[in-house]
């Protein structure tokens, strides 16, 4: 059901003598009461030696189905509203939850790898837009045809881990360590990075005790193994906060150490690694930084762990796109990952995309573990839930299961706010103004959802008679914004975008409200109510999947 490219196929049956079906560019208006489609025609005009104005009149007289007007050298076309809204509202019915998919991706595989925290380290708000990111594309690509597998990339080795062993070593509590585990590792990594400013031999002693972590070193080993433990269990709370239930691979950074000599023996091989001060590099060109691949120590490095990881997932998951969830201050790292990739001559390299996202600011500024002031996913998600309730209790205090639908608004809202904005921007984050129940939120979504569901106890499953109806603006305003669903889940996919979907629902409900204060849904004339409950359930399935597609939870009453 597609028609648009019915409109094209209709126009391009008159005009196929003189141009080519790519040529006739269908345009949708930004105000509807104009047309719901418009053809401009002057690209036509050199081809088919007319004017704009004339083209569009030709195209007027020989178009039959459509009520057209030829306006300034472009054709506006309105549908037949009716036979469409019958269409279009019975289809998302039957469709139900399948509604809005598409098959572009069928037989094809995405591998995402999204969230990656880092060990040891409390699960900050700054991971929020990973996570949130990253699973929305994964349901995105899902609901696209493709099969998908995510991917947990912990931040579980590098030199941070021998800053933190020696902090452990010389400062830690090992009382506080088993009471609260992550609260005593980062209290020790800060510690670490305020005597290393005033002594620099630390970073380098950092650096011998990661060299004895990646040689195997039992003891180290053993207090690193630790500190993965406490760290998964307390990442978990979180997970389960944000509805997220599982990645098909926790493999982190360490799945890796026995796998980089493989990489740097291939590079080797093909005469790409060059010595430069004792440390080994690709060079990349004169526009580009060298690739650093070991250092002088022999340590290697996260591009070394990068290479090998994407060599051993295109063989594990043979993906035709890889997407890397990673912040704007990555993109370099990334630009060299796939250029060395391409000179070891691996061609799927170029299907690597990396999808940056902006920083999440705190009263303008990004929080830091150095400095001490992440503040906690969890913590946030908790606060959000508890002002969602105090509003629940002050204005529907006889609800049933407030807890569930405080947790559904407050973690809703959270999410929702990121992905309403494109992703490399940057985001302040404000919790009073993300749980505002009027505006560009989660929870106006929300209660639109819970509004229309209140409505539909009034349904009833009779035969609409469409030739008795006056389908008016506020309907089709609404009826034609969810037939463009499909078109939003393949747009948000081709452009790994979620605001794209965030902000298409944000219309949805938008043009479903007006229609509300508008029309009374339930009227004293059976036919006309029961077309207007049959938008109302249309709305509802899309807003829920749409919301679901986000990983937000809809909320059937409130």
């Amino acid at each position: 059901m597609n028609i648009k490219e019915q409109i094209k196929n209709d126009i391009y049956d008159i005009l196929k003598e003189y141009i080519e079906m790519e040529e006739i560019i269908i345009e949708k208006p930004k105000d509807r009461k104009m047309a719901d489609y418009a053809l401009p025609c002057f690209t036509f005009a050199k081809k088919m030696h007319k004017s704009p104005n004339d083209i569009a009149l030709m195209i007027k007289e020989n178009l039959k189905g459509y009520q057209t007007d030829a306006i300034n050298g472009y054709l506006n076309i309105f549908v037949d509203k009716k036979k469409l809204s019958k269409m279009i509202l019975e289809t998302i019915v039957e469709q139900q939850e399948n509604y809005g998919n598409n098959s572009f991706g069928e037989g094809k595989v995405v591998a995402v790898e999204y969230s990656s925290p880092n060990i040891a380290k409390p699960f900050g708000i700054g991971h929020l837009r990973s996570t949130v990111i990253g699973n929305a594309l994964k349901n995105v690509c899902l609901k696209n045809g493709y099969k998908v597998y995510s991917i947990n990339y912990l931040g579980d080795y590098g030199t941070q881990f021998g800053k933190l062993i020696y902090a452990y070593n010389h400062w830690g509590d090992e009382k506080a360590l088993n009471d609260k585990p992550l609260d005593e590792l980062k209290r020790i990594y800060v510690k670490f990075h305020e005597e290393s400013s005033e002594n620099p031999e630390l970073d380098e002693e950092a650096r011998r005790i990661f060299k004895q972590l990646e040689d195997g070193e039992l003891e180290v080993t053993a207090l690193w193994e630790r500190f993965k433990d406490y760290s998964l269990k307390e990442f978990q709370k979180t997970y389960e906060l944000l509805g997220i239930s599982k990645f098909d691979s926790y493999d982190g950074e360490s799945h890796y150490k026995d796998k980089m000599g493989a990489v740097v023996e291939e590079l080797e091989t093909k005469n790409l690694l060059e010595f430069d001060d004792g440390a080994q590099i690709v060079r990349l060109g004169d526009n580009m930084n060298p690739a650093l691949i070991k250092r002088s120590d022999g340590g290697t490095l996260y591009l070394t762990r990068d290479i090998a990881a994407a060599i051993d997932r295109k063989q594990r998951f043979n993906f035709d796109e890889s997407l890397y969830v990673v912040g704007n201050e990555q993109i370099l790292h990334f630009q060299q990952l796939k250029m060395v990739l391409d000179k070891m001559g691996y061609e799927w390299g170029k299907n690597i995309h990396h999808i940056s996202f902006g920083m999440m600011l705190q009263d303008g500024k990004k929080m830091s573990t150095r400095q001490g002031k992440t503040v906690k996913l969890h913590d946030v998600l908790v606060e959000a839930i508890d002002l969602a309730k105090n509003y629940i209790e002050e204005k529907s205090p006889n609800l049933d299961n407030k807890d569930e639908i405080s947790r559904k608004i407050g973690v809703g809202a959270v999410i929702f706010n990121d992905l309403k904005n494109y992703r490399t921007n940057d985001i302040e984050f404000n919790l009073e103004d993300i749980l505002k129940f009027e505006g560009n939120t989660g929870p106006y979504i929300q209660y639109t959802y819970a509004r229309i569901n209140s409505l539909l106890d009034h349904k009833k499953n009779i035969n609409i008679n469409y030739d008795n109806l006056v389908v008016n603006e506020y309907m089709w305003n609404i009826i034609f914004k969810l037939y463009e669903f499909s078109d939003i889940i393949y747009k948000t996919k081709i452009n790994f975008d979620p605001s794209e979907l965030a902000k298409y629902l944000i219309d949805v409900a938008q043009d479903f409200n007006k229609l509300y204060a508008n029309e009374k849904i339930v009227d004293g004339e059976e036919n006309n109510s029961q077309f207007k409950l049959l938008i109302c359930e249309a709305t509802s399935i899309v807003i829920k999947e749409g919301m679901n597609t986000l990983g937000i939870d809809v909320l059937e009453q409130m």
